[in-house]
């Protein structure tokens, strides 16, 4: 079992569960004889969330090239920092970028870079407290044991299987916010990410 699923903290797993986006930090972070990961967990600021199938492209999971990482859903991509990827989900990307500038009243939209130097920053810096009645839908926090996001009033639980319904928290409880706060202001902004299906099931 090869430890490339990545958890809304940008930690990673070996588990079982299958994701649905895929992505990469940049380059090469594994031995590609053993298929283990070494210490490095990045080799650029580029985190990137990418399609799993893209122009009948195959590669060979942890082999010659970039380290793969699987993701539950967008969402948990962009908790874990990994912004949308300008080729093979371009119209999602710009999308993202747009929502950026709207966040920020900035024009012209941000370049990749920019944005990389902005999230490398807020991935790698202290985590704030926020309280998750404030956040916009799909943002993550953490309280206790629990990963939990709004969706469409509910308070979804975060697993590597999917999403499933969370206790609602003391109003006054602080959570520590795992999405970058770039993040949660391109949310907040009207990004709309993918979920998995099992949010659906349960926010309608």
């Amino acid at each position: 079992m090869l430890r490339n699923r990545v958890a809304p903290d940008g930690t990673l797993h070996a588990v079982t569960a299958r994701g649905t986006l895929m992505g990469n930090r940049g380059g090469r972070l594994h031995d590609p004889l053993t298929r283990t990961l070494g210490r490095a967990r990045w080799r650029s600021r580029a985190w990137i969330c990418c399609e799993i199938a893209f122009k009948d492209r195959h590669r060979s999971v942890m082999g010659s090239g970039y380290t793969e990482f699987f993701f539950l859903d967008e969402v948990t991509a962009l908790a874990a920092g990994h912004r949308p990827c300008f080729e093979c989900r371009r119209a999602d990307a710009l999308r993202f970028r747009e929502a950026w500038a709207r966040a920020e009243g900035t024009r012209p939209e941000p370049r990749a870079a920019e944005m990389d130097v902005r999230l490398h920053g807020e991935r790698t810096g202290e985590r704030p407290l926020t309280r998750l009645g404030a956040l916009p839908d799909g943002a993550m926090a953490r309280i206790g044991d629990v990963v939990a996001t709004p969706c469409k009033g509910r308070l979804l639980g975060w697993s590597f299987d999917g999403y499933a319904p969370a206790p609602e928290p003391d109003p006054d409880a602080l959570a520590e916010l795992l999405t970058p706060p770039a993040i949660v202001s391109v949310l907040a902004a009207g990004y709309r990410p993918r979920w998995h299906e099992s949010a659906g099931s349960i926010a309608g």
